[in-house]
């Protein structure tokens, strides 16, 4: 079975937050659709082993962000390769409240949908979270950014939690003879230019240490 035929349906790139008064937490996802749209009702799937999962079974509520092309890797980095268990996710960051009190990021959106949750369903690694609309809004008119232009465009790679995500295939080991061109992290995909990586590197987007990067020949 050739399981990147996945990679073929069509799908985005989302943040989903929660907030349980006293922490606010969001992650990366990509499956996100609409239901139903009298009543208007979204269907999530959030990894179980994330954080902001634990949250929204708590509080039964959730705001889902649709990203733009334009977002950078560094933010998709903290909210897709960080845990909101330890990081402060939505410091230093732009952000309104939405109806049901939770923060939305009023940049690199285009929209953002305020829910409370309806039905769970649990099937297997993931949530599925029915949520009704309580409110959305438009935030811009630029493109979102679907899951291949994430991959082809921004060379980005899976969160290992994400729905859609695909152990990588060991790599050969690498000849003697031959110099490295760059490294590349084996999580985020980010990519150092040079030769020689330092011992201390410590990757801009996943914060990642100089072990989980990988030498590229070509």
């Amino acid at each position: 079975m050739d399981s990147k035929a996945f990679f073929r349906l069509s799908c985005g790139l989302y943040i989903i937050a929660a907030s349980d008064g006293e922490r606010n937490v969001g992650c990366v996802i990509n499956t996100t659709t609409q239901v139903t749209s009298s009543p208007s009702q979204l269907m999530v799937a959030v990894n179980k082993d994330n954080y902001t999962a634990g949250v929204i079974r708590k509080t039964k509520k959730f705001d889902v962000m649709a990203l733009t092309e334009d977002v950078p890797m560094e933010l998709i980095g903290v909210f897709g390769f960080q845990s909101s268990e330890t990081v402060n996710k939505f410091e230093n960051l732009e952000t309104e409240m939405d109806s049901l009190g939770i923060p939305y990021l009023k940049q690199h959106c285009n929209a953002h949908f305020a829910c409370q949750v309806q039905q769970i369903i649990d099937v297997g690694t993931h949530y599925l979270f029915i949520g009704l609309v309580d409110d959305c809004a438009v935030l811009s008119d630029a493109p979102s950014i679907t899951y291949d232009y994430y991959h082809k465009v921004k060379k980005g790679l899976t969160p290992p939690k994400a729905s859609s995500y695909i152990p990588p295939v060991s790599s050969e080991p690498a000849q003697e003879e031959k110099t490295p061109k760059a490294w590349r992290c084996q999580i985020c995909g980010y990519i150092y230019e040079g030769e020689t990586l330092p011992e201390d590197f410590v990757c801009p987007i996943c914060k990642r240490t100089a072990d989980f990067f990988d030498p590229v020949y070509e």
